[in-house]
């Protein structure tokens, strides 16, 4: 059995963030510090070349080298390494920076290119917010982006016929990360499974290779009464979902229709997982967990499921490798319970495709609403895909109603997670959060006593926030 080593790479990964005085630091009890978005989250590091950030499009010499994916799984003869580097908490984090760079103290600039999928319903207003968060925070950080705009889902079906046009999935690969809105919606709802513009998404995943999915939950002390669950169920719970991205019964086959014996039509399909499958989406789950406070979930219906069966005997055989790690095991329906019953249980859940499809929605309306939630799925090489858990909401699309947040969000995701770019991220989180803080709602996390606007106000809000820290 080949073991996962760990290595750190990457210049100025450690310190992430300008502090402020401390008589800066925030008094307010409600308020909370970027810590509470990224608290304990692993940060992702791919590996370096001497251009230490340039990525495809932008290289300073022929010598540069890209930035390598997230997470990135280098196989060799001997052993599998898996790299990675921890981001440091954020405790006592001031709300004011004392200094940021100026355009005449600011580094040698970095390009990359980002792909951006806006996709249907919502997506196209929540992903223009955030590409001008993106370009903004860039720009104070110094690092370009080069933008190519590509169909998905049903609006590549009404231009191309296909909910993925081989044009896009090509542009993606190509680029060194990538930005999904949402798709879906009532238009298309009718059309056969090749034709949905769900299935677009997951030859996306597919063609992408990224199989595993980070969806974190954190309940912000400033939205905590947006929760469905009671203020002590809520308050406090920081989890994160690790979730099988490209095997599963979303892919497995045979799959189809026929007709049984009694001439009735029956629909089926198949989940199955080999055990390389499960043994490298365990290996993040574990390290996942290692990082955070060292406990792990697995998730599974390993009393009624073949495929379950061997996933808790792969998850059980990986956790030797992780002596500081506890696992525990837990089916699915339970898990489902637990979460609402007592959530703060969970530390790093490690799960299947559908159930860690359905398990992280749940576990988004106990902090408050879908809409504030981001995720990163990443992949052994090669470019991670971005994008909110939320779905396209064709009820509200064009209405100015939508929450970018969880779209801002994934693009600070991105940053880290993608591009190794942690100052930029941090930059953006923190501006949401003083967002946050100055009570303003869109009307899924609205209450009493708040600002309610609409997604574009939210985003210029969030714009104000960014470049209000800088100070020359």
């Amino acid at each position: 059995m080949r073991k996962l080593t760990l290595s750190g790479h990457g210049e100025g990964d450690e310190e992430m963030v300008e502090r402020g005085t401390a008589n800066t630091k925030m008094k307010e009890k409600n308020k909370v510090t970027s810590k509470s978005i990224n608290r304990r989250l692993i940060d992702w590091r791919g590996v370096r070349g001497k251009g230490q950030g340039a990525g495809k499009s932008g290289s300073n010499s022929s010598s540069d080298q890209p930035v390598a994916m997230a997470v990135h799984l280098r196989l060799s003869a001997g052993r599998s390494k898996f790299e990675f580097q921890v981001k440091k908490n954020f405790a006592n984090f001031s709300p004011k920076w004392a200094a940021v760079r100026c355009s005449d103290s600011a580094p040698s600039r970095r390009r990359y290119t980002i792909t951006l999928l806006p996709g249907d319903g919502i997506g196209p207003e929540i992903v223009s917010v955030a590409k001008n968060v993106l370009e903004l925070a860039g720009s104070i950080e110094g690092i370009e982006f080069g933008f190519k705009e590509m169909p998905i889902g049903g609006a590549a079906l009404d231009v191309a016929g296909v909910p993925l046009p081989e044009e896009t999935l090509s542009v993606a690969k190509e680029s060194d990360a990538v930005l999904l809105g949402a798709i879906g919606g009532y238009k298309w709802d009718n059309n056969e499974k090749q034709l949905k513009p769900e299935t677009g998404l997951l030859q996306l995943r597919a063609g992408l290779k990224v199989f595993a999915n980070l969806r974190p939950a954190t309940v912000l002390p400033q939205l905590v009464d947006a929760s469905t669950l009671k203020k002590e169920v809520a308050e406090g719970v920081d989890l994160m979902v690790v979730r099988e991205l490209t095997g599963g019964i979303y892919f497995g086959r045979p799959r189809g229709f026929t007709t049984n014996d009694n001439g009735e039509k029956t629909g089926f399909n198949t989940e199955v997982y080999s055990s390389s499958e499960v043994d490298r989406i365990a290996r993040v789950g574990f390290e996942t967990a290692r990082k955070r406070h060292g406990k792990l979930c697995s998730v599974d219906k390993a009393n009624v499921l073949e495929a379950s069966m061997l996933w808790r005997e792969r998850v059980t055989e990986i956790s030797s490798e992780y002596p500081d790690v506890e696992l525990t095991h837990m089916y699915v329906d339970n898990a489902a319970m637990q979460l609402l019953r007592y959530p703060k249980q969970f530390d790093t859940i490690v799960t299947n495709n559908i159930f860690g499809d359905i398990l992280s929605d749940e576990a988004s309306m106990i902090t408050g609403s879908i809409g504030m939630l981001p995720s990163a799925s990443l992949g052994e090489s090669g470019p991670g895909l971005f994008e909110p858990i939320h779905g396209s909401a064709p009820d509200i699309a064009g209405q100015d109603k939508a929450n970018p947040l969880a779209t801002v969000l994934s693009v600070a995701m991105l940053l880290r997670y993608g591009l190794g770019e942690g100052k930029a991220a941090e930059r953006i989180e923190t501006a949401v959060l003083e967002t946050l803080n100055k009570g303003f709602r869109t009307g899924d996390i609205y209450s009493a006593g708040n600002k309610l606007v609409g997604c574009k106000e939210m985003g210029e809000q969030v714009l104000k926030a960014v470049d209000s820290r800088v100070q020359c």
